[in-house]
């Protein structure tokens, strides 16, 4: 999984950052209040103004942040904290032997804050960036100009500013070390926000009609969801690989089967769905487990199913394991009644040797290939080829990712009889599966 593309992890980033731009709101009211209040009792009106700036930038930024602008808010904190940092530090800040310069330390934060912030920017962006403020923060910290000046601070109040602002920079630096290191981490976040989702009933089945030519309806595949309480409805694209990776595919798997179990339970018990199939996608690891038929057997036996009407999708990177484990056990499998399909055919590993010997009885073919059947001849040919060879091998041939008529006619002509995609129907939620199964049900 790309973790730069993942929507997933975007999001992940998104919120860190807003955190980040609050983190500055804080910090930017609160030193501004402060010293402002100081320096006005010293009657220093020069430095109250630039504190009233870092006020009023404080402000333009929670209201930034808060309307979901936070490149802008943070291209603001960027360039009124370097602009004011460098005036304090030339004006206000200096050497003078007594007092050590101490402003031209939250350089460092602002260095740090940028490549945290521009981590998803271009590497242009985020370089000279740091390269500008590095650069500022090394010419500051290694020349003593000015020695003196009748705009310093005294120095008295100097030292205490000194332990204000070395400990607020160490302070800062060490909230953005944490949230970069849980940035360089989500996949362990996720992995617990998956425990907890189990646990809190957050994921969920969609049912996606699958059909005959006629648009009857045959029965659906099961489609695993997550809406997750902080970031929304989590793409599988997104969880799935972290739950293989973890083993939490497990678990996860299992409730998908006995939640599919539960369905097709009470269909039996309504007479216009009895007859529909119910497809769960099966992992590599979940199948390959010793028990697994075992389990299968289980929901069957608990929820009093018909075997039949219930199917699992295998994907072809399961067949790149102990061939003869998987052969007994989809032979396990059938002495049962639970019949097995070959998911997304054509992009993995299988071969014609390997598809002799599984004792499978339905092909899907990927929805890549039937994207484009009627503009790329290989994916065309692609299709042709499966749908022979289904028939050849007396395997049912099921067409997914179907969207257009065109596709759909294609497909016909060629003999496909069964059809899943976004021309009959979206996924759906158990209720309104039922009810568009109910409408166009198969006789």
């Amino acid at each position: 999984m790309n973790v730069q593309q993942s929507a997933l992890f975007k999001k992940i980033h998104q919120r860190r950052v807003v955190s980040l731009l609050w983190v500055c709101v804080a910090l930017l009211a609160g030193l501004g209040g402060a010293w402002s209040l100081v320096f006005s009792l010293m009657g220093r009106w020069d430095l109250v103004g630039l504190e009233v700036v870092l006020l009023v930038t404080a402000g333009a930024v929670a209201w930034l942040t808060q309307h979901q602008r936070t490149r802008l808010a943070w291209g603001l904190v960027l360039a009124i904290g370097y602009v004011t940092l460098c005036l304090f530090a030339m004006f206000f800040d200096g050497h003078d032997g007594v007092s050590p310069r101490t402003s031209h330390l939250y350089f460092l934060v602002l260095t740090l804050a940028s490549m945290l912030v521009f981590r998803n920017e271009s590497p242009l962006l985020r370089w000279s960036t740091v390269a500008v403020l590095m650069a500022t923060f090394v010419v500051f910290a290694s020349s003593k100009w000015p020695h003196s000046s009748e705009l310093f601070i005294p120095p008295s109040l100097r030292l205490v500013g000194a332990w204000i602002n070395t400990a607020t920079a160490m302070v800062g630096l060490i909230a953005l070390v944490h949230i970069m290191l849980s940035e360089g981490m989500p996949a362990n976040s996720l992995e617990r926000d998956i425990d907890l989702g189990l646990k809190r009933g957050e994921f969920f089945l969609l049912y996606q009609p699958q059909v005959q030519a006629d648009g009857s309806v045959i029965g659906a595949e099961a489609l695993l969801r997550w809406r997750h309480p902080k970031f929304g409805l989590v793409s599988p694209a997104d969880f799935i690989p972290v739950a293989e990776q973890s083993g939490q595919i497990l678990p996860v798997g299992a409730w998908v089967l006995s939640t599919a179990g539960q369905t097709l339970a009470h269909w039996l018990q309504v007479p216009a769905l009895a007859r529909l199939t119910l497809s769960v996608n099966v992992s590599a690891r979940q199948f390959l487990q010793a028990d697994f038929v075992d389990q299968v057997a289980a929901v069957v036996h608990e929820f009093g199913l018909n075997p039949s009407r219930l199917k699992l999708e295998l994907t072809e990177s399961t067949l790149i394991h102990d061939m003869n484990d998987i052969v007994q056990k989809m032979q396990q499998l059938r002495a049962l009644g639970v019949g097995c399909a070959l998911d997304d055919f054509g992009t993995g590993f299988s071969s014609l040797g390997y598809l002799k010997k599984l004792p499978l009885d339905q092909l899907k073919i990927d929805q890549t290939f039937v994207r484009d059947v009627l503009t790329d001849p290989s994916d065309a040919a692609i299709a042709r080829t499966v749908l022979q060879l289904g028939e050849s091998l007396g395997l049912s041939v099921i067409a997914e990712g179907v969207e257009t008529p065109g596709q759909r006619d294609f497909l016909l002509e060629n003999h496909c009889r069964f059809f899943q995609g976004y021309l009959f129907s979206r996924p759906l939620s158990l209720v309104d599966f039922e009810t568009y199964a109910g409408k166009y049900r198969s006789s």
